[in-house]
């Protein structure tokens, strides 16, 4: 079946048209500011959101999800220029797109799917608050130290001292004035509050800036074409350092992972065609792969934009390729308009989108029923915030699986006696999983069982009993019968098939003399 599609795709231009100028609107300022957080030239957040629109969004995958630069790999992006060079950042999202598309073609895109819910969680509340607290620095005109907590820690300090200095209050009070209109504009009733908030923030913070003359910095443009920067050899030549391979498997994990669970939580948003994880994990894999050659920004399905995207009417695959479209127009015809857009204000707009990735509300529900879970989203937001990015996630996914592993060998033993003659038969019930991990409580409890009278120890509740177990029972059961005098009877195993014969253990059905 073809990756694109044919013309027929677009029965609904006009709803994907009112949609496609909605989803321009709330996209510009995100991918500049994207850009700019990311310690790049501001015109290869348009770039890639260009890319998004025209290679990402025409591919077949998810029919509504919108791509384009993601807060959630300002991070990323930011650690790999500072490590390698702007030079090299082609040649990472080349790579990553590569790995994606190979990742789709092997049909592994539905198996994201099943990466713990916590572990997603936890990873955007690290971005999160990586972001929420480098923005507050840039907010205040201040260099943020190296290393999450020391920014975390220094924040009151640099708050406090930006207060001293005039530039510095002014330029807080944009990046502040700019959250305070995100959060207020869609409460403004009529027309006027349908229009994205954070262009608003950022079209009121740059007239007030040119008539005021505050004395705050704006974001520099020196041209679309100008910022195109393929990759040369001698990027390539990095490759030979094994960091930068690590960052291209980081890249294309939590690139493909973000937009797998952005494509399912906009599935829920419309009753139109669902995903086809598999092509959406190649199409983002097309789209990373143009990025690189252009060297621009990776690029990833981004829930804010896809849902206003749902919300403004769209109906196909149209509107978000016509977004790209008005990207590209803009770019083209008005790139100099960028030059007045204060930057504070670009930092209040990523303060905002920081906060929104922390899970407050999740996280407290998660607490109250399984607090397991919230451990997993709380050490991994920790991790990722002091160490790394993908050293935070494979923590995470590392307590996932141990998480896991130990609720799947929940063991628990019953017992009772069937007369009430102290010459009863004892009967023992064992439910749940018998691993090796609940093999010190298995044994402890069967090792005090009185000698005196029979034991039966029912295992048809087991629905898994491993060799460590199975092992460990037999010889209990051998041991206890010969130490009394009574046999000890032990049926059925699980993983017997009906017919079968007899377990091929010796002697578990009966461990007599």
């Amino acid at each position: 079946m073809p990756l694109f599609p044919s013309a027929s795709s677009f029965p609904h231009l006009r709803q994907d048209l009112a949609a496609s100028l909605v989803v321009f609107l709330v996209a510009l300022p995100l991918c500049v500011g994207v850009a700019v957080a990311s310690g790049v030239p501001a015109e290869l957040g348009l770039i890639t959101g260009i890319v998004g629109g025209l290679v990402t969004g025409l591919m077949r995958g998810s029919s509504l999800q919108v791509s384009g630069p993601a807060a959630g790999l300002t991070v990323l992006v930011l650690e790999a220029v500072r490590s390698f060079g702007l030079a090299a950042l082609g040649v990472i999202v080349l790579l990553a797109g590569l790995l994606q598309i190979g990742l789709g073609l092997l049909r592994w895109g539905r198996w994201f799917r099943a990466i713990s819910l916590s572990v997603v969680e936890g990873m955007l509340a690290g971005i999160g608050l990586v972001i929420v607290a480098g923005q507050l620095y840039a907010a205040a005109g201040v260099t943020a130290p190296d290393g999450g907590f020391a920014r975390l820690a220094g924040l009151p300090g640099a708050l406090v001292g930006a207060l001293s200095e005039p530039g510095a209050v002014a330029s807080v009070a944009v990046a502040a004035g700019t959250v305070l209109v995100i959060v207020v504009w869609p409460r403004v009733p009529g027309r006027a509050g349908r229009l994205p908030g954070a262009l608003v923030a950022v079209l009121l913070a740059g007239l007030l800036t040119a008539l005021c003359g505050l004395p705050v910095e704006t974001v520099r443009v020196d041209g679309v074409l100008a910022a195109i920067s393929p990759p040369d050899a001698g990027a390539f030549a990095m490759l030979a350092e094994p960091a930068l391979l690590g960052t291209v498997l980081a890249f294309a994990l939590i690139a493909s992972a973000e937009s797998l669970f952005s494509a399912a939580a906009v599935d829920r948003l419309h009753d139109g065609p669902p995903t086809a994880y598999d092509r959406e994990l190649v199409a983002q894999g097309v789209g990373n792969t143009v990025c690189g050659l252009l060297g621009a920004l990776p690029l990833t399905a981004v829930i804010v934009r896809s849902a206003a995207n749902v919300r403004a009417g769209a109906r196909t695959r149209a509107s978000r390729v016509l977004h790209g479209a008005w990207l590209l127009v803009f770019a083209a015809l008005l790139p100099g308009a960028l030059a007045y857009v204060p930057l504070p204000a670009l930092a209040g707009i990523l303060v905002h989108a920081g906060w929104r990735l922390i899970p407050f509300r999740g996280l407290v529900a998660l607490w109250r029923g399984h607090r397991g879970e919230a451990a997993i989203l709380a050490v991994t937001a920790a991790a990722i915030v002091a160490v790394g990015m993908l050293e935070g996630v494979l923590v995470g996914l590392g307590l996932a699986v141990a998480m896991a592993a130990w609720e799947a060998s929940h063991l628990r033993v019953d017992h009772h006696t069937d007369e009430p003659s102290a010459a009863g038969v004892l009967r023992v019930r064992l439910s749940g999983g018998a691993t090796f991990l609940r093999l010190p409580k298995l044994l402890d409890t069967l090792e005090a069982l009185p000698r005196d009278r029979p034991v039966e120890v029912d295992l048809s509740g087991l629905h898994h009993l491993d060799h460590a177990c199975r092992a460990a029972v037999t010889a209990w059961a051998e041991r206890h019968t010969a130490a009394g005098a009574h046999p000890v009877r032990l049926h059925p195993f699980p993983g017997r098939r009906p017919g079968t014969g007899p377990d091929p253990e010796p002697a578990p059905t009966h461990a007599g003399p």
